[in-house]
């Protein structure tokens, strides 16, 4: 009988959901987790993201953490220091597609990814790369917010603003989380200019 190699052991954990349920809280709270366990942490953030802060992760109910902004999968893997434990990664589903083998390559490394982002898009489309991470992962966590329209389980973001790009970074001013009854999936009129 062989031996099993001895390998540190990787995951990958997926945090999903619509826009307001929770999914950056939920990342910073594993994070502050693992930081209590003296994990060595890195956190990254798509660098199109500016909403609230351009080197800190922050949740819309304004938890933060410190992480690097970055444009593409390839510039975050190039980043990952040998001895990091977790790597935290927010708004997932705005990187390339080549996050999901980035991800792989991190977990086959020994390294724990977490990684939150949104699994539909504005008319309730799968949020490319989305699916696949969820695919890969070891765990996948689905969070929920409260619809804005009838109080209910949400589980769609409605967008507000006049915007008909599938990549609309926002807040609270272009997006509301709706149930599935109160969604209302169609394309928003492209505005002149």
């Amino acid at each position: 009988m062989r031996g099993i190699p001895s390998r540190p052991a990787g995951s990958v954990e997926v945090i999903t959901g619509s826009m307001f349920s929770g999914k950056t809280e939920e990342l910073i709270r594993r994070l502050k987790r693992a930081l209590l366990a003296r994990q060595r942490v890195q956190a990254f953030k798509p660098r199109i993201d500016t909403r609230y802060d351009v080197t800190r992760i922050v949740s819309h109910g304004a938890t933060a953490i410190e992480a690097v902004a970055v444009a593409t999968s390839e510039s975050l893997e190039a980043r990952v220091a040998e001895d990091t434990d977790v790597v935290a990664i927010d708004e997932a589903q705005f990187f390339d597609a080549g996050i999901v083998q980035t991800c792989e390559r991190l977990a086959n490394r020994g390294v724990r990814v977490i990684a939150a982002g949104l699994d539909q898009d504005y008319l309730g489309r799968p949020f490319a790369p989305m699916p696949e991470l969820m695919a890969i992962a070891e765990e996948v966590t689905k969070v929920r917010a409260v619809c804005a329209v009838c109080g209910g389980t949400a589980c769609r973001s409605q967008r507000l603003a006049p915007e008909a790009t599938t990549v609309l970074v926002g807040g609270t001013e272009s997006y509301e989380a709706r149930c599935r009854a109160c969604f209302e999936p169609r394309d928003v009129p492209r505005t002149a200019g």
